[in-house]
């Protein structure tokens, strides 16, 4: 399969990837007639069931993987795809993961790095359920994942293959799978008999990454699953064809150059620019021509602009900016609480910028683009250089030098806290940050998946590199393990490193992730932030209830994890490497030893013993 490093973001590589898919799928022996480039011949496939279609279907649309979790109601999955291989048909590689929350973490990851679709199979209305909290985190994070599920056959037992022999199945009918999911997927079917399997899947998929992207969910009934056929023909997604993101108003465009070449204190505020490395660029680009500093921690979500650029936090307070550019940000300040001046000019750039995916959106906006952020952000840019007059140069060569000059004294003083902190017990935060920062190079790729730790973790690690740091827009914790699992899959030749608090760790079903790992070959580290609290139940109570009686009681008990649990033990209990750090000379030789573990083939877990949240000094951040 295609390494990473070869797939180019854009859509139009993926289509030309479905188009050449298609045609090995109508090479002779797999078809009934040649191939061809026409959108209006498609594909055609030997096909004996549904099972064998909706498979090949996947892979000549371009998935490579289907992360299963196995039920009595999906065994066509495994059967359909054993047969293809043995066949020499398409059919994505099969992926047993040990819990479905897991399983849809772990698409998430690989979608993100990847920038390709992927599909998941659960185990009926249970197994969705247990995908959890991964459901929001992959509408939130805006990936194409087509989402499968079983259901039970509604067939009298023995009227047709894959009738009803099981007593369970009973209870599992529900009147609407679909309801279960309908708020955070673009689209849900149940495949019925009259359906056109391969084609079905087509349309999952071609609504999963069309702009905004975005889950789908496709339901399986396993005695439609079962139904014989002869062959089938269907499009694939080069011959439904995809709709490109919005190009942006043309003066919309060119007002939003002219607003930013004549600003005095501009701020870039971003969390996704860098979605693709195309986007990365083009932010580059624009901040640069214009001096534009970029706010973004500690809620980023990409690498947008290098960490250690000179325009990288280097800017204003926002109540200061007299312009403030929104770039793929949909919540870049708190309403009431650290507002823009009210005399700001503020722009809005995405392909969805009034977030009409949320009920409440109570932000003012002086010049609203719907736009693809990279193509948008390059029209800008060639727009404000044939604007640029030679006092708007020099002024903006000023400003970078000021820009360049408090990117160097942030950097001198977030080293210099570091280092203070070095010999503190328990381990200070930042100093495991900075040793973290140390030992990841630019081949590295992190997951970070902690709350009061993020900054930390931004702070000192330097992500140079478009796709190499990655953080879940959504607000199910737990993420990160599972996904660093999916994104070694999608990057072989990276280090790949999850950055977790102990209550995410644990939310996150971690057993099966390692475990998957292991047995599939594709290592990666995971740091645990062990605070032995949840921030939710300790420093945001304090927050709000601040003379409260769990204050004056010293009574956190919904909120602390204590005594600890064995982070390392959980590792090697599926084979992994474990270990536990309380001495901060340690951390470095620590995070060293697992990484060469890493390299060396294996999944590692290192837990780093930090100050408990609400218990030992909070000085220690």
């Amino acid at each position: 399969m295609a390494q990473v490093s070869e797939r180019v973001s854009g859509q139009q590589a993926l289509l030309a990837d479905v188009q050449a898919r298609g045609a090995a799928a109508n090479s002779p022996g797999a078809v009934r007639q040649p191939a061809t480039g026409s959108v209006n011949r498609w594909v055609e496939i030997q096909a004996d069931e549904y099972a064998d279609a909706v498979v090949q279907s996947m892979a000549i649309n371009g998935i490579d993987y289907l992360f299963f979790s196995s039920g009595s109601d999906i065994g066509f999955y495994q059967e359909a795809t054993v047969k293809a291989h043995s066949l020499g048909r398409p059919a994505p590689r099969l992926l047993n993961i040990l819990h479905e929350n897991a399983n849809l973490n772990g698409a998430i990851g690989y979608a993100m790095v990847s920038n390709r679709p992927v599909a998941t199979a659960a185990h009926v209305e249970v197994g969705t359920l247990n995908y959890g909290g991964a459901i929001a985190n992959a509408w939130a994070d805006d990936v194409p994942i087509l989402m499968t599920a079983g259901q039970p056959p509604l067939s009298y037992g023995r009227t047709r293959r894959g009738g009803r022999d099981q007593n369970v199945f009973w209870c599992q009918e529900h009147p609407d799978y679909g309801q279960i999911v309908r708020q955070f997927v673009k689209w849900d079917h149940v495949l019925n008999p009259m359906d056109n399997p391969g084609m079905v899947v087509t349309r999952g998929l071609q609504m999963a990454l069309t702009p905004r992207q975005g889950p789908t969910y496709l339901v399986l009934p396993r005695d439609v699953m079962m139904l014989p056929l002869e062959g089938l023909r269907f499009p694939s997604l080069a011959q439904a064809g995809l709709p490109d993101a919005p190009a942006g108003d043309p003066d919309a465009l060119r007002r939003a150059a002219r607003l930013l070449v004549e600003a005095r204190n501009p701020l870039v505020i971003t969390r996704r620019a860098g979605r693709t490395a195309a986007g990365a660029a083009a932010l580059q680009r624009l901040c640069e021509l214009l001096a534009l500093p970029v706010a973004e921690a500690p809620r980023k979500e990409r690498m947008n602009l290098p960490t250690d650029h000179p325009l990288s936090e280097s800017g204003p307070p926002i109540d200061q900016a007299d312009v403030v550019f929104v770039v793929d940000n949909d919540t870049p300040w708190l309403p009431g609480i650290d507002d823009p001046s009210p005399d700001a000019t503020l722009i809005w750039l995405a392909v969805d910028p009034i977030q009409s995916r949320f009920i409440n959106y109570e932000y003012p906006a002086t010049l609203t683009i719907a736009a693809d952020p990279a193509g948008a952000l390059t029209t800008i840019a060639d727009e404000a250089e044939g604007m640029l007059s030679a006092g708007d140069r020099d002024r903006i060569a000023d400003r970078f030098e000021r820009c360049r000059t408090r990117a160097r004294e942030r950097r001198e003083s977030l080293d210099r806290a570091a280092q203070a902190a070095a010999h503190q017990q328990p381990i200070a935060p930042k100093w495991l940050g900075y040793q973290l920062g140390q030992a990841l190079d630019d081949n590295a790729i992190v997951l970070e998946d902690t709350v009061g730790n993020a900054v930390n973790v931004q702070n000192y690690f330097a992500s140079r590199v478009p796709g190499s740091f990655f953080k879940n827009a959504g607000s199910s914790g737990g993420w990160g393990v599972a996904a660093g699992f999916g994104a070694k899959l999608a990057a072989p030749d990276k280090t790949v490193v999850v950055t977790t608090g102990d209550g995410f760790f644990l939310y996150s079903v971690p057993y099966a992730a390692l475990w998957a790992g292991v047995k599939y070959k594709a290592p990666f580290l995971t740091v645990v932030f062990q605070n032995l609290a949840y921030s939710t139940g300790s420093t945001s109570l304090k927050t709000h209830y601040p003379e409260g009686y769990s204050i004056k009681n010293s009574d956190f008990e919904g909120g602390l994890i204590d005594p600890p649990p064995d982070c390392a033990k959980m590792a090697e209990s599926v084979g992994a490497y474990g270990e536990n750090v309380s001495d901060p000379a340690q951390v470095g030789p620590a995070l060293q030893r697992a990484l060469k573990v890493v390299h060396d083939g294996t999944p590692a877990v290192v837990a780093v013993r930090l100050p408990q949240l609400m218990v030992e000094t909070q000085d220690r951040a």
